[in-house]
């Protein structure tokens, strides 16, 4: 049914044509579900290749902190081959001399304990350092700075706007 200006509706179609438009827009649709899950229930093979897993990146500790760990364990190896390197060295000469004293374990972690507190506090000072360089911003300004602290506030109907310095 066309609804022509030329020609009104009498009271009968309009009633008509309005009921119509209301039973059409209260009719209940029909619901369409959609699954929200997935759950493969595939066997995985008990030997052999399994399928490939998305394993995502969810990290819980820091680059930062991961990246000083790192160090902290280089540190370490380097000043145990040092140290191992240094006990040869002295086992060597203790045999070399044939004297009776010879170098105990204890007697070399006093001598290279030291070293590796060096090389602890000089890994820390450079990460103090590095995250002091990346925590400092340069901010260059250039022209004039207005400040302008006049607010004006309009409020008509239920629509409100507020300006700065106008």
């Amino acid at each position: 049914m066309t609804i022509d200006p030329k020609y009104p509706l009498t009271e009968s179609e309009a009633a008509a044509e309005a009921a119509r438009l209301i039973g059409e827009a209260y009719r209940p649709q029909p619901v369409t579900q959609f699954a929200t899950s997935f759950r493969d229930t595939s066997r995985v093979p008990e030997f052999g290749t399994t399928p490939p897993v998305a394993q995502p990146d969810s990290r819980i500790v820091p680059e930062w902190a991961a990246g000083v760990a790192v160090a902290s364990i280089g540190v370490g190896a380097g000043v145990t081959g040092l140290g191992c390197a240094a006990w040869l060295v002295l086992q060597g000469i203790s045999s070399v001399l044939d004297s009776a004293a010879s170098v105990s374990f204890l007697g070399f972690l006093t001598v290279v304990g030291p070293f590796g507190g060096v090389a602890m506090i000089v890994t820390a000072v450079g990460v103090a350092v590095s995250k002091a360089k990346r925590a400092s911003t340069t901010n260059v300004y250039q022209g004039t700075v207005i400040k302008r602290t006049e607010i004006t506030s309009t409020a008509r109907g239920i629509g409100a706007r507020s300006r700065i310095g106008e």
